[in-house]
């Protein structure tokens, strides 16, 4: 690997902070214990995952009673969207759902799964900024949803529940469910600086879903199991130290975010700048570069030590067009040709100056070689 490497593909996955390996490793070692137990080795791992649920809700604005501990954001939406219809129907409400059709591939799935029920899913148009087509909504609202899921953040870019997958929103927008009419919130530990394996659904309504997973009582029965007691704390640094750190990182990565636009738009002067009429977080950029393809573009650039993505890491190895960019109109030819790049507190502008360096150069030699192809 060529040093010193440029991590840009933060949006998939960042490195354990050291802050939060510290405050995991004790319940890795002599603080083992099951949290459901009631010796004292027990009670030290129920201490820790409480505290990690209140640390969480206060980051967050919410109660500490409403964060349930899941493997991850998959399964949080999942909880939510297909939670929420079985338990709409199990009231004998409309099993129905609608989803914005940029959300990530585990809400989408899990509201295909509703219709596999016998259930009906609803996917809600967006415009070229991302929004979404609020008439489209307001005639789902009307015809009645047991949840309505919008993302906080896209990782490319009244009384029916509101469902938000904020993974890539918590530490880099405010993001508190106190201050917005949301019913269920998902967030995941490997986005911020935590492990992979970790994340959690905040609900106000406890009885707005129906568990997934049958066993034990633990979590309220919402999710049963005995807790990643080492992760949940985890989650719960990484998450503190997020929100703590919310503005300092909005600065840093905005100014680089834009600086690698504006350079790239100098060096590259074809390049397209997805959903930039758009409301946009400032940690990722979706740029497109016509006449090339992303695999080929990402193939080059680490093997000279830059890591960035075609789009989300969960569709890796897929060569269809991405579903986001496609909602947001962008043209089929361009789409394949985009790059993702996303970034933390931690990177830093060489990062950004290796990817000025070394992306025109790909861009030229994937263009020669599908020139060449075509003859």
């Amino acid at each position: 690997m060529t040093e010193p490497y440029a991590y840009l593909d933060n949006a998939a996955t960042t490195p354990v902070r050291p802050e939060v390996r510290n405050t995991m490793m004790p319940f890795l070692t002599e603080a083992f214990g099951n949290p459901s137990s009631a010796h004292r080795v027990g009670r030290v791992a129920r201490v820790g995952l409480e505290t990690a649920r209140r640390r969480i809700a206060e980051a967050l604005g919410s109660q500490p009673a409403d964060v349930i501990f899941t493997s991850g954001g998959t399964e949080a939406d999942n909880l939510a969207v297909l939670g929420a219809a079985l338990a709409a129907r199990a009231r004998g409400e409309p099993f129905r759902v609608a989803v914005s059709a940029l959300e990530h591939k585990a809400v989408l799935e899990a509201a295909e799964a509703v219709e596999q029920l016998g259930g009906e899913a609803i996917v809600l148009p967006v415009d070229a900024g991302g929004q979404v087509d609020l008439d489209a909504l307001d005639a789902a609202l009307k015809r009645g949803v047991a949840v309505v899921s919008v993302m906080w953040v896209n990782n490319e870019t009244a009384t029916t529940p509101f469902h938000t997958d904020a993974v890539q929103a918590v530490g880099k927008v405010p993001c508190r469910i106190a201050d917005a009419p949301i019913a269920l919130m998902t967030i995941s530990g490997h986005k911020i600086g935590a492990p992979k394996g970790i994340g959690a659904l905040v609900l106000r309504d406890h009885h707005g879903v129906e568990a997934l997973i049958r066993g034990g009582g633990q979590q309220q029965g919402i999710r049963p199991g005995t807790e990643n007691v080492a992760g949940a704390v985890g989650l719960g640094e990484a998450v503190a130290l997020s929100v703590t750190e919310l503005d300092e990182t909005a600065t840093k990565t905005r100014v680089l975010r834009d600086d690698l636009e504006e350079r790239l738009r100098t060096a590259v002067s074809d390049a397209v700048v997805n959903g930039e009429s758009g409301d946009r977080a400032p940690h990722i950029s979706s740029i497109s570069f016509p006449g090339t393809d992303a695999e080929s573009l990402m193939m080059h650039l680490d093997l000279v030590g830059i890591a960035c993505s075609s789009g989300s890491a969960c569709s890796t190895g897929s060569v269809s067009v991405s579903h986001v960019l496609s909602a947001l109109g962008v043209p089929p030819e361009l789409a394949m040709g985009s790059l993702r790049f996303s970034f933390r507190k931690q990177s830093l502008e060489t990062d950004v100056d290796r990817v000025i360096t070394e992306l025109p150069r790909a861009v030229e030699k994937v263009r020669k070689l599908t020139e060449s192809l075509r003859r």
